[in-house]
């Protein structure tokens, strides 16, 4: 396959799983401002634009409805759903040769529907909307595309975004002392509340909700089960005929990666959650650095040298 179409489909499953992402830590922040008067709205709102990527240095106070507009429909902000849904649409355009009809139609569509405005009110609408657009262009993809390269191109980006996402959700669960989100709340913006009530069977503590979204082996949305599919994934596109270890850096650190999380115990994590969390989104970016040297290579731009005198 070639390198400009596989890191097209890459980064639409990045795009489209980055927009389901910031939607469900949106949902969850704004629903925590809202119901605890006693939240630094200010602090709250520059807390989160830190931990999603953002510059959080704006001049004045920062309220609910200035976070909604910069990270859903602001066209300028490179964390927004807006720019995430176009981005995913303008890489579906540049491969259209490979990409589905009903996927491109799908990533089209919901481009042109997004709205340039939403109201604080209609927050919690727009965020399902997204949510829903989203879960339609995966659920086309895993319908209606061949197990091949492009597939596992589009899972891999899809997977490795998710662990992203997931860690900065967690990280949201220290954003002020005593007042970040409940775990409940947290596990129903990830789908999985009911999942972890069926697995638990009792009310959310911080130890088992942690080990549910971090450590839980068949919950598609936990970060080891994420991280277990980016591996099966790269993989599966360089199968290994190495004797001894692995040549892919990649696959590699990937593996270094799910192993130091998978074979430690929730309390341990917990006990430095903001930073354990910063070190694996830190990994997810090594891992993608490395997967696009090694499959997406830019090529040196020619420079032209002029004849010696």
């Amino acid at each position: 396959m070639l390198s400009r179409i596989a890191e097209s489909l890459f980064w639409i499953g990045r795009y489209v799983e980055r927009a389901d992402g910031t939607s469900r830590l949106l949902d969850v922040h704004l629903q925590l401002l809202l119901e605890d008067p006693w939240v630094d709205e200010d602090t709250a709102c520059r807390s989160l634009l830190e931990v999603i990527g953002s510059d959080p240095n704006y001049p004045h106070q920062l309220t609910r409805q200035d976070l909604l507009n910069i990270l859903s429909v602001d066209r300028s902000e490179p964390s927004s759903i807006a720019i995430s849904l176009n981005a995913a649409r303008e890489n579906a355009r540049r491969v259209r040769e490979i990409v589905s009809t009903e996927l491109w139609e799908c990533l089209n569509t919901t481009r042109s529907r997004m709205p340039r405005k939403v109201s604080i009110e209609r927050a919690h609408d727009f965020f399902g909307w997204v949510r829903e657009r989203t879960a339609l262009a995966v659920g086309i993809v895993e319908s209606s595309t061949s197990r091949d390269e492009a597939w596992t191109f589009f899972t891999l980006g899809r997977s490795l975004e998710r662990v992203d996402m997931t860690a900065r959700l967690l990280a949201t669960s220290e954003l002020t002392e005593a007042s970040g989100p409940s775990w409940t709340t947290i596990l129903r913006s990830c789908g999985a509340y009911e999942a972890y009530l069926r697995t638990y069977r009792g009310v959310p503590s911080a130890t088992n909700a942690a080990e549910f979204l971090l450590l839980d082996r068949i919950f598609p949305r936990s970060v080891t089960f994420a991280l277990s599919r980016a591996e099966r994934c790269l993989s599966d596109l360089a199968p290994s005929t190495d004797r001894v270890g692995t040549s892919d850096l990649g696959l590699r650190q990937l593996t270094q990666l799910r192993t130091n999380l998978e074979y430690r115990s929730a309390p341990d994590i917990l006990a430095n959650l903001t930073q354990e969390m910063t070190q694996l989104q830190s990994g997810i970016h090594e891992i993608t650095e490395a997967i696009r040297a090694r499959y997406f290579p830019v090529n040196a731009v020619p420079q032209w040298i002029g004849e010696v005198s």
